[in-house]
């Protein structure tokens, strides 16, 4: 840790550094102030799955000690290169791929950047000198974790998702402190030196709105607070085969008993248009539904809707938790090691949320889950309050003490 000695001058005035180092320690102590820095980097690379978790440590150390110093490392190819800057972080990249049993001159080269990654992340951290080296999840952890293990700095990892990643699997032995978003994810991590269950940091919270400002807010949306409403994403750039779905449901005019808020993605929002209108829909004007291409106001709209139907990335899952609300959870299929299926069988299995696999999804199938939920007022209750037993608070909080206990 980076710590400066300042001696008063009050302390040497008369004397010579012999005696003033001589003296008894409580004596000593009294003439000069410890000022402590931390300093630290954090590796997160690719989506903001693993980039977001990485800039809430970031903000909490910063907020904990306003005077210390943190970096980034992650590579030329991910969202970190708009969301660290953004977020007023220094960004460095270096070269970092998933490396692939697969022998091939495309995977060699990828071996053979990855392995100077390596060099490049430790010639970074003997550079920067960090009290802590964090990774937070992407290919970037492999190099960066490696080389702080071999400079003798400690480690901590953060696995957001319930079924954990190759990198977090590989770097385990080799890394101080594993944190991890779901207890799920204990037993299927082995040689770990120490585990601890800190829940993932996001943003959204849950707010306990009163029904005169829940009414107001639907009916911003043309809506009334006697229908039940659903909310209906797929990630920050949309998801296509659960838009497909609604826009059958749409055309078979199946969502006559509850009100949904669609949220399509922005880069899918005018081909959805564009589809509409072939068949006569105005997207302004289909009843009981809402669409726009992003929700700006997330945690407004999370918190005041009845179901939430979405993919079942590690901080959505938190997120429904937190806000306590019952979800059709469907899984993002040709993910690593399935993990969004293992992320949505945290809150299956406690009765919070039922699970619609990608394969089966259709309009009228999509509909009949929908309606199952939204239309029993008690079962809406009851999945909520089950989503809340794996509810997490104060995380960022938990994150720093653990990295407080690795500064020394």
């Amino acid at each position: 840790m980076g710590i400066l000695l300042n001696i008063s001058r009050a302390g040497i005035k008369g004397r010579n550094l012999k005696s003033l180092f001589t003296r008894k320690e409580d004596d000593l102590f009294k003439n000069l102030r410890l000022e402590v820095k931390m300093k630290a980097i954090i590796a997160a690379a690719g989506t903001a799955g693993h980039i977001n978790p990485g800039l809430a440590i970031a903000n909490e150390i910063k907020k904990q000690e306003k005077d210390s110093k943190i970096i980034f490392i992650g590579t030329t190819r991910g969202l970190e290169n708009d969301l660290v800057p953004r977020a007023g972080y220094e960004l460095k990249t270096i070269d970092a791929y998933g490396l692939s049993k697969k022998i091939s001159i495309e995977n060699l080269k990828k071996m053979y950047k990855t392995f100077k990654g390596l060099g490049e992340a430790k010639k970074i951290i003997q550079e920067f000198k960090p009290d802590i080296v964090i990774g937070t999840g992407g290919y970037i952890c492999g190099a960066t974790i490696t080389a702080a293990h071999k400079l003798k700095i400690p480690t901590i990892m953060h696995e957001s998702n319930a079924f954990p990643g190759k990198a977090v699997k590989m770097l385990a032995k080799n890394t101080d402190t594993i944190l991890v978003s779901f207890k799920d994810a204990i037993p299927r991590i082995k040689n770990a030196k120490k585990i601890v269950y800190t829940g993932t940091p996001v943003k959204i919270r849950k707010i306990d709105y009163s029904n005169e400002q829940k009414e107001k807010m639907l009916k911003e949306y043309g809506f009334s607070i006697e229908k039940p409403t659903v909310l209906i994403f797929g990630g920050s750039q949309g998801a296509k085969k659960i838009n497909d779905s609604i826009i059958e449901i749409i055309k078979e005019s199946l969502n006559k008993n509850y009100q949904t808020i669609w949220a399509t993605g922005p880069k899918q929002y005018d081909l959805i248009k564009e589809e509409l209108e072939n068949i006569n829909k105005n997207i302004n004007k289909i009843e009981n539904m809402k669409i726009v291409p992003y929700i700006y106001n997330m945690e407004e709209i999370m918190n005041i809707v009845d179901l939430i139907v979405a993919r079942s990335g590690a901080m959505t899952v938190t997120e429904i938790a937190n806000l306590g609300k019952p979800s059709i959870l469907i899984p993002l299929p040709n993910v690593s090691h399935n993990h969004q299926l293992y992320n949505a069988k945290v809150l299956e299995n406690i009765g919070a949320a039922n699970i619609l696999l990608n394969d089966n999804l259709a309009g009228k199938e999509l509909n009949n889950e929908i309606e199952k939920v939204v239309l029993d007022k008690e079962k809406i209750k009851n999945m909520g309050k089950k989503a809340l037993l794996v509810a997490t608070s104060n995380v960022e909080e938990k994150i720093y003490n653990e990295i407080k206990r690795l500064v020394k």
